[in-house]
């Protein structure tokens, strides 16, 4: 499979919005709504980096986690849910799939209690989901870190971990 290089940052106010799209999709992952808010600040704003780029969107994203309005909460929620769940077996994005491949070098345990934990995550915070940086991270540390944070209940903290989760993740993505 070949590897998706982004094109070169000065490039993206002449891409079509399905290019802009996948390149989003390709930083974060697939969600129609991220495109609907970002899509426009990628076309007309320019940008010294994909890093600033990045850090722009994380700035959109914050906004609407600081934002009083339901609406606002709701559209941030479907785009922060658009992140596969851990462990989840059908992964669309490439970056989540091999992000979430440690997960499968632990011992096989944890399984059933990462899918509970997923579930209770998800009824706490309705609209997120759990999200962490996994690689090098065992399992049963995952496991307890996603019960501290059910145990916290904090969902403005969700929110903005899930924000700079995203943006950090986004950072790993070969750049021309």
């Amino acid at each position: 499979m070949a590897i998706y290089k982004v094109p070169p940052i000065t490039a993206l106010p002449s891409l079509s919005t399905a290019e802009l799209a996948t390149i989003l999709d390709h930083l974060f992952e697939p969600s129609v709504p991220l495109h609907t808010l970002s899509v426009d600040l990628l076309r007309n704003q320019s940008f010294s980096s994909y890093n600033d780029m990045i850090a722009s969107i994380g700035v959109q994203l914050t906004d609407l986690a600081d934002s009083s309005s339901t609406s606002d909460s709701k559209w941030l929620e479907s785009i922060l849910g658009a992140h596969p769940r851990l462990g989840e077996k059908k992964i669309d994005s490439t970056q989540s799939k091999a992000e979430q491949a440690q997960l499968a070098l632990d011992d096989g345990t944890g399984q059933d209690k990462l899918s509970e934990l997923n579930a209770l995550y998800e009824r706490t915070f309705p609209g997120l989901r759990y999200v962490v940086f996994v690689n090098g991270r065992a399992r049963s540390t995952i496991l307890e870190d996603i019960q501290a944070r059910i145990d916290r209940g904090d969902v403005a903290f969700e929110r903005t971990d899930a924000i700079k989760v995203r943006a950090y993740l986004g950072k790993y993505v070969n750049f021309c």
